[in-house]
């Protein structure tokens, strides 16, 4: 996903990779802390921004871009 938007986040990358594939929130905490680069986000915003992945990971993709 990377490779194909240079120009996004590394988390806005991986938001748009687990859309709608109906992750466990363990699965998405896995996932986020291997491939999100923590200069990606503030560590006291992780919380809601894991919030936000999981409802991400429930919603059709077509609903969203």
């Amino acid at each position: 996903m990377v490779k194909k938007y240079p120009y996004h986040s590394s988390f806005i990358c991986f938001a748009r990779a687990v859309t709608g594939q109906k992750l466990s929130r363990d699965m998405i905490k896995r996932w986020f802390n291997k491939l999100v680069d923590k200069n990606d986000y503030d560590p006291k915003d992780k919380r809601k921004l894991f919030d936000q992945l999981e409802l991400l990971t429930n919603t059709p993709e077509d609903n969203l871009f």
